[in-house]
């Protein structure tokens, strides 16, 4: 009977010759190859046949996709300070049980089923999840009412207000692709805190990062349009619209191709979020810190433009104070993002224990929450957009107004027998408006 040797997919194709494959997937009793011309949709095949044990989490931990024949061994829990192993063969009929048991190979009391402390890091790793899920829902429902109002309002209408629009944007999708990730990790409980092997999770993993990349892109977008609009006195928005959105959307799209290709290649390992090689995680961390940097340089530049103009008297006191607001709100969040991505993207991979928990804490709380920081600053607490909001109330107020009161002084008329009294103020308002002048048609 022949049986697989649970190579995986890309030593199928790395392989240096037809025969080296037949050797490493295929072999009978004899251990002589069969003559079989393997394609690569053989080889997917193959793969696919040869795992006969999924992997799953045992509620002490994780094990790996398996051929059958396999022996997998798994160490015991870090917490339990012990160099004990626990081992699963792999059969036709799928994993055997642990031997030796978890409880005399990782040496706890018989009677524990489960160590106190893998209730304790689930229930933290459980609440962590509903404090950033909150976070982003919080984050989700602010950055939505920021784009309608933006999108809606057309005396927003603007390139300034087009950029904001676009940042929001990149954080929603942000957002969302947490929620989806989380949907993909946690949909079967027996992969809890294992790592999942599908191209789905990959691909979310990548978008998310994607997303990430965009906000500092459109940050990075923020500062340069407002750079232009101060240092240039001719300076063509509807023009340049088009860079924006290439810088904006079009560079991070560079920036993912380069980082999924390098891991593809060199740490094709679990969702994609291991970070073994730190050259990969490079390609990710330094685009953002240039664009951090660069943005920093342009705020500066603005800071000494608007004191040269407002020394001179070269700026109306109006527009002056429109692009202080402005500069300050950007710089603002810069500044605050910058911080907090310095700060954690440079976490030491060895930090464990209260500390790593109060840092994870921490970090995402933040960035669950950052969405609605920007839409605060850049919507809600906008001068701008105030007055519109205001505005459109008061219009709204004034037209309800003016129609109850239309319809309590003609319901009156019909009650008293109006009609033999003339038409009122508002009546004949009505009526000048809808009437023709003397000589148009």
């Amino acid at each position: 009977m022949q049986h697989c040797r649970g190579v995986s997919t890309r030593q199928f194709y790395h392989s240096q010759s037809v025969k080296e494959l037949r050797e490493n997937l295929i072999q009978g009793p004899s251990h002589q190859t069969t003559s079989v011309t393997l394609t690569p949709v053989m080889f997917e095949f193959f793969y696919r046949k040869c795992v006969k044990c999924r992997g799953w989490w045992d509620h002490v931990n994780c094990w790996p996709h398996a051929a059958v024949g396999d022996v997998v061994s798994q160490p015991c829990p870090g917490f339990l300070h012990t160099t004990g192993q626990v081992f699963r063969n792999c059969t036709e009929l799928g994993w055997t049980d642990p031997y030796p048991p978890h409880d005399i190979a990782c040496e706890y009391g018989f009677n524990e089923s489960l160590p106190l402390e893998v209730h304790s890091s689930q229930r933290y790793f459980l609440f962590v999840r509903i404090m950033y899920s909150v976070g982003y829902s919080v984050s989700l429902v602010f950055l939505i009412t920021a784009v309608a109002i933006l999108s809606l309002l057309r005396r927003l209408h603007c390139t300034r207000n087009f950029i904001h629009v676009q940042l929001f944007l990149s954080f929603i999708f942000r957002a969302v692709l947490i929620f989806i990730r989380d949907a993909v990790l946690f949909s079967n409980e027996d992969s809890f805190h294992c790592h999942i092997y599908t191209v789905s999770c990959k691909f979310a993993t990548v978008l998310s990062n994607y997303c990430i990349m965009a906000n500092y892109s459109w940050l990075l977008a923020e500062g340069y349009y407002l750079y232009k609009l101060v240092s240039a006195s001719l300076f063509s928005q509807r023009k340049h619209l088009s860079w924006y959105i290439i810088l904006g959307w079009g560079s991070p799209v560079i920036i993912m191709s380069g980082w999924s290709f390098a891991k593809y290649l060199h740490e094709d390992e679990g969702c994609w979020e291991m970070r073994r090689s730190e050259w990969i995680w490079w390609i990710l961390r330094l685009p953002v810190l240039l664009f951090i940097i660069v943005n920093l340089l342009f705020f500066l530049c603005i800071l000494k433009i608007l004191v040269a103009k407002l020394r001179t008297q070269d700026m109306p006191g109006n527009e002056f104070n429109h692009y202080r607001k402005l500069a300050k709100s950007s710089f603002l969040l810069v500044s605050l993002f910058g911080l907090h991505y310095i700060l954690f993207a440079f976490l030491p991979h060895k930090v464990h224990g209260r500390t790593y928990e109060i840092w994870n804490f921490i970090e995402l709380a933040f960035a669950s929450t950052q969405g609605f920081v920007v839409a605060l600053l850049y919507c809600f607490l906008n001068g701008e957009v105030q007055n519109e909001i205001q505005r459109r109330w008061r219009r709204w107020k004034m037209k309800h107004r003016v129609q109850l009161e239309h319809r309590r002084k003609c319901g009156s008329m019909s009650q008293s027998g109006g009609s033999e009294r003339g038409p009122t103020n508002i009546t004949l308002l009505f009526k000048s408006a809808s009437t023709p002048e003397s000589g148009l048609v």
